[in-house]
């Protein structure tokens, strides 16, 4: 007898669950010293000035602030602004085939993710996959993001079911310990066969492929 309790839905951090992604592989091809590019992601277009687009902060506003910060760099935010499908170099390998078997098998979908508005819809309208989730919470268009637990709070109303009957899945250990803490069902995802076997324990899928 599985020692977890039941769960009714499944719910998908995106970026580093179900697609990788990287800024470096975009100015990598646009900065060819080395030391330059480190430079450059430490100091200029770096992880946390990204999240503050991923919270929902104007994007015209802050490239053009950066470029008052970092004068001479203007072709290179502009990159950022109008080349992001770049830092998207394809799908994490195991994860779409594991939507796919659950969506199958008629388990719930949702996801959670911290992404920028214009960014998520344009990469959606590409991608498929997620016409099998039944919502999407995206931080830019709520300007909340995940570990803040208002962002739960708000999927856990949308997506109809108890937090403590969904599992959550991400790749950030915040993420995690925020939602552990309301009561969700977590998984730390760190590759789909570890996910394929945790959900195998749990009842919602099968432990191998037929």
């Amino acid at each position: 007898m599985s020692a977890f309790r039941g769960i009714d839905a499944v719910v998908f951090d995106v970026g580093k669950v179900l697609i990788e992604w990287d800024m470096r592989l975009l100015f990598g091809k646009l900065i060819v010293e080395p030391d330059r590019l480190d430079w450059f992601m430490a100091n200029v277009v770096t992880q946390d000035w990204h999240v503050e687009h991923d919270g929902g902060r104007d994007l015209a506003e802050m490239v053009a602030a950066r470029k008052a910060e970092f004068p001479g760099h203007d072709d290179l935010l502009d990159a950022y602004a109008t080349r992001f499908g770049e830092t998207i170099p394809g799908n994490v390998p195991g994860s779409h085939e594991i939507v796919r078997e659950l969506a199958a098998g008629g388990v719930p979908l949702f996801a959670i993710t911290n992404f920028a508005s214009a960014f998520w819809h344009e990469y959606r309208a590409g991608e498929p996959l997620f016409d099998l989730f039944g919502d999407i919470v995206v931080s830019g268009d709520e300007k909340l993001l995940k570990p803040d637990a208002r962002i739960f709070d708000l999927a856990a109303q949308r997506f109809g079911h108890d937090p403590a009957a969904m599992l959550f899945i991400d790749d950030n250990a915040d993420n995690i310990a925020a939602a552990r803490d309301l009561g969700w069902q977590v998984h730390h995802f760190d590759g789909a066969d570890a996910l394929r076997a945790d959900l195998a324990v749990r009842g919602v899928l099968a432990s191998s492929r037929t």
